[in-house]
């Protein structure tokens, strides 16, 4: 074998364990990411929400089903704000959505949000940390039922915030919401 011969063999050996390492080092990063991702604990009670996204490096969109106590355990808010579909100002009692989008891990540009009734609306997800947006399932202290506008309704603090008072929150304001998909 020629010095070449063996030069150009050796570079094939070291271009190899080179690709082999960087394999094994991508799957420990995976591996480690997967482990990083919250539990999914398993609700007890009616379902009223899904959630599905792409989480903690994940490629693939995983679903994340909640009941209200699960939605509760994320720390309940308050907002006092008029709606269009209301008289005077409402009392609305739910969880921010930031924090659950916090809670799942899930990172995205848009939320495609899904009613009972199939009404969707894309609502961008720097609203969610802009502003304190409410999952709402109370209004008034009485639990919202589908007859009422819930499980849960997506409340804007128009109140608060001059630059919400218009129809591009309304639009936003998606009552009867069963389902966020984060893209």
């Amino acid at each position: 074998m020629s010095l070449k011969q063996a030069s150009d063999r050796t570079g094939i050996l070291i271009a190899g364990a080179v690709l082999g390492l960087v394999l094994m080092l991508s799957a420990a990063a995976a591996d480690r990411a997967s482990a990083a991702a919250p539990p999914q604990p398993q609700p007890t009670g009616e379902v009223i929400l899904t959630v599905t996204g792409a989480a903690h490096g994940r490629a693939a969109a995983v679903a994340w089903s909640f009941d209200r106590p699960m939605l509760e355990a994320l720390g309940i808010v308050e907002v006092r704000t008029r709606t269009t579909w209301t008289d005077g100002v409402g009392v609305f009692r739910g969880v921010l959505v930031s924090a659950l989008l916090d809670h799942v891990g899930v990172r995205g540009e848009m939320a495609h949000a899904v009613a009972l009734n199939d009404y969707e609306v894309k609502i961008p997800t720097q609203d969610f940390y802009r502003y304190p947006v409410v999952l709402a399932f109370e209004m008034n202290g009485e639990t919202l039922t589908p007859r009422d506008k819930g499980p849960l309704w997506i409340v804007y603090p128009r109140d608060d915030y001059k630059e919400l008072d218009g129809l591009d929150t309304d639009r936003k304001m998606i009552w009867q919401l069963v389902e966020l998909q984060i893209r």
